[in-house]
């Protein structure tokens, strides 16, 4: 018995037909709509959604060719690509119903039917309903939600010679399936750069995953990236699709590739050559099909060079490599970004702030914006929002270390995990433990300083 989800469209030119199966069904289902005349189609079609139609497939005006229920089968797709079409038809009919579930029907049934069979038929076309339905639904919020975050990233924007020649790059790249390793500075808009790419590639209607590689600890990756099964480990009390996985058809963005341990970048590197995952207490592999986009703000190079990074795995990544250079390189952008995240925080706020003084312009181009990009739209958002008058002035601009420039940490010690806690250590203290603030101003994800004070016991 199947469960009083559906509504039903049921067409048949056998009025006997069409009452024995409203008897049957009408405890079954939600409703059971039944018509004779199968012209009535488009107009029910406009009116109800149905979550099954079963279609008689010889009609009066050709009783034996079944063309008439192929017709009718293409004229329902046409109204609604995710119709579930289930024909009915005699016994003779049964390889005609076949050629008709390669045209785009569901499944057929024949007369006369056991009632058992019908119901299990309409269960299962039931769930393949739920299923197209629910498909088409993620389709679209994956749009709607591309939509919406790429109007997060207008501020990729540039008319400096440097920027023209990233945009060059990606419009020469983003068509290509070739592997793209995005090069630069924290905050100088590396996701950004990624994503255009994908907006712009062919896989662009298909998913776009990103991962962050420096939140992701070393005992996770696999689950994470690979995925895993029902009862792998204690915990997993069901299947799992691993990031490569759901990636798969789209496009993958692996960020801070660079903060990789030896023993995962091997991990990585095999599942590149190989094209295919096995998740966690699987046997057999999965061939996983992604367009892979990576990104780094260390000198990814160097690390090679110090075997930090394996120049085997660096070779896989970076076919193409797009170098973002820091906010001082650009200063030719900084007036454009400012007046563009102007426009951005004035409209969100509703400021009624048309412009910037060319003195609060001279400050900002005189400025080494240490956090680059991101850093001076959050200069800007604050600004707007302290701002009394129509016109930011440069007293509205206040940067958090330009009290202290004489104040820099003291190098006692040229080992690099010492200076870098000291520096977390003086930026949490400055920022009242303020997590959020503090990776602002260390140019962090908050996931990312967490993981810093984690080794550093902070």
């Amino acid at each position: 018995m199947i469960e009083k989800l559906g509504k039903i469209l049921a067409i048949d030119d056998n009025e006997d037909i069409l009452f024995a199966l409203e008897l049957l069904l009408k405890s079954n289902v939600e409703t059971i709509t039944t018509v004779s005349n199968p012209k009535e189609i488009p107009d029910l079609l406009k009116t109800e959604d149905y979550d099954v139609i079963l279609l008689d497939m010889n009609f009066t005006k050709d009783a034996s060719s079944g063309q008439e229920g192929f017709d009718w089968l293409k004229r329902i797709l046409e109204i609604d690509p995710n119709a579930v079409v289930v024909f009915i038809t005699a016994y003779g009919d049964a390889e005609k119903a076949v050629k008709a579930i390669k045209a785009g029907a569901t499944d057929f049934v024949l007369k006369p039917w056991q009632n058992e069979k019908l119901l299990a038929t309409l269960s299962s076309a039931l769930k393949l309903r739920k299923s197209k339905l629910e498909a088409g639904h993620l389709r679209f919020r994956q749009k709607e939600l591309c939509n919406i975050m790429d109007k997060s990233f207008h501020e990729f924007v540039g008319n400096s010679p440097e920027m023209q020649e990233v945009f060059a790059t990606i419009k020469k790249v983003a068509q290509t399936d070739a592997n793209v390793l995005i090069l630069g500075d924290n905050g100088t808009g590396k996701e950004l750069v990624a994503r255009a790419l994908y907006r712009n590639s062919q896989r662009k209607d298909e998913v776009f995953v990103s991962v962050d590689m420096g939140s992701i600890t070393e005992s996770l990756f696999e689950s994470e990236l690979f995925g895993y099964v029902k009862g792998a480990f204690t915990d997993a009390k069901s299947d799992k699709l691993g990031r490569f996985e759901v990636a798969s058809k789209g496009t993958l963005f692996l960020d801070e590739i660079g903060n990789l341990s030896q023993a995962v970048q091997a991990k990585l590197l095999t599942t590149i050559e190989r094209r295919e995952i096995i998740r966690v207490g699987a046997v057999k592999p999965t061939a996983i099909d992604v367009r892979l986009i990576c990104a780094t703000n260390n000198d990814i190079h160097q690390m090679v060079n110090t075997d930090s990074f394996r120049q085997d795995l660096l070779y896989r990544i970076n076919t193409v490599e797009i170098h973002l250079p820091p906010l001082r390189e650009r200063t030719g952008d900084i007036a454009l970004l400012s007046e563009h995240f102007l426009k951005v925080y004035a409209k969100k706020y509703k400021k009624a702030i048309t412009r910037i003084s060319q003195a609060a312009m001279n400050k900002l181009n005189h400025y080494s914006w240490p956090g680059n990009v991101r850093e001076l739209q959050h200069a800007l958002e604050r600004a707007v929002i302290m701002c009394e008058s129509n016109t930011l002035e440069q007293d509205d601009f206040f940067f958090s270390n330009q009290k202290k420039k004489q104040e820099d940490v003291a190098l006692e010690t040229y080992n690099l995990d010492d200076v870098e806690r000291k520096i977390i250590v003086k930026v949490l203290k400055q920022n009242q433990g303020n997590i959020t603030q503090a990776a602002k101003e260390l140019g962090l994800t908050r996931t990312s300083l967490y993981r810093r004070m984690e080794k550093y016991d902070l």
